[in-house]
């Protein structure tokens, strides 16, 4: 019988210590479910949503003067050394067409060495100003540039409204 006592008290508490193991797999599935459904932490671009960026002035390709942010509507930011830049030119330039937005409140900025920008921005030529600096030029300085690419959407005075990675999950600028 003393056998049997032992043996029920013995499975008693491994029942009750897999049932504090299970409790605290719940809770560490719960809090995981939580992260995920806040999703992943956005890395920086730079200016933050109702930002100024600090005054510039640039000449694009086309030798036309671009001085500070005001009367911009969408900013972006391509680097001759990233990999994904090229594959967001297209779905830029379709942003761009697909809102009206002008050529003359658009501007792109290539930043790497040299003074043309790489090739694949040829494509956006006709729908954004675009102008060539070195890294850590007046404009990323600006905008406080963490990465690229960089997408920022701009308001009357020229302020961020929101920014981001990808074109497509811009919302439309308000009415110039």
């Amino acid at each position: 019988m003393p056998i049997i006592i032992a043996a029920v008290t013995v499975i008693g508490g491994l029942c009750l210590l897999d049932l504090l193991l299970t409790f605290g797999v719940i809770r560490r599935l719960r809090e995981h479910t939580d992260m995920l459904t806040r999703g992943p932490a956005r890395p920086e671009l730079g200016l933050s949503a109702g930002e100024l960026p600090e005054p510039f002035s640039t000449v694009t390709i086309d030798g036309e003067l671009v001085s500070g942010a005001a009367g911009l509507r969408v900013v972006a930011f391509f680097s001759s050394g990233c990999s994904i830049c090229p594959e967001r030119v297209a779905p830029f330039a379709d942003y761009l067409s697909a809102h009206g937005i002008k050529r003359d409140s658009t501007l792109a900025v290539s930043i790497g060495p040299g003074s043309s920008p790489p090739p694949y921005l040829a494509e956006i030529a006709e729908l954004a100003r675009i102008c060539v600096e070195e890294d850590g030029g007046e404009i990323a300085k600006a905008f406080k540039i963490a990465g690229f690419p960089a997408f920022f959407v701009l308001d009357d005075d020229g302020a961020v409204v929101v920014s981001d990675h990808n074109p497509s999950a811009l919302p439309e600028p308000a009415a110039a």
